[in-house]
């Protein structure tokens, strides 16, 4: 019985738990500026594909992640389409130590909701008449890698020049 006590008395820390609590589309925005003309066209159009993650604390145990993506499609130099989604979830994360709660939130998050923005961007695109654009995977923990590295470029004060690397 005593040990029983004691290995109570010693487990003050709680387990850590992380749950996604709710996704939602926080922000859609579809412009088509040079429609109808721009559907005479026979070219096939380039795509430009810009993601972005971000968040935000919303109380002692619970943040806001958010994963954006732009898409802009051209045909010569005129805007077939630009998309622009932002998808975003209320995570719980409690007891996650210090050290692991900015991967988790700026790896594991946005991972998670990616998935989410696909499909919204796809059945945006689709309700256009325009062809299903399929975004591709993305490997959120080399996105996280680079902005660790341009961190630490910029608190450096060391410009490198394109393409170098530290060693």
């Amino acid at each position: 019985m005593a040990e029983q006590d004691q290995a109570a008395q010693g487990n003050n820390n709680p387990d850590p738990s992380f749950n996604l609590q709710r996704t939602y589309v926080k922000d859609l925005s579809l412009e088509m500026p040079n429609a109808p003309q721009i559907f005479l066209e026979q070219e096939g159009p380039s795509v430009e594909v810009t993601i972005n993650v971000g968040g935000q604390q919303l109380a002692e145990s619970v943040y806001e992640s958010t994963v954006t993506v732009t898409v802009t499609t051209k045909i010569q130099d005129k805007t077939l389409y630009l998309i622009e989604a932002t998808q975003a979830g209320i995570f719980e994360a409690a007891n996650i130590p210090a050290e692991q709660l900015d991967p988790l939130l700026g790896i594991v998050c946005p991972t998670m909701l990616y998935p989410y923005l696909r499909a919204t961007v796809a059945d945006a695109i689709t309700r256009t008449t325009l062809p299903a654009l399929h975004l591709a995977e993305v490997n959120f923990q080399a996105l996280y890698e680079q902005r660790l590295a341009q961190m630490a470029e910029q608190q450096s004060g060391i410009e490198l020049p394109p393409g170098a690397t530290r060693q």
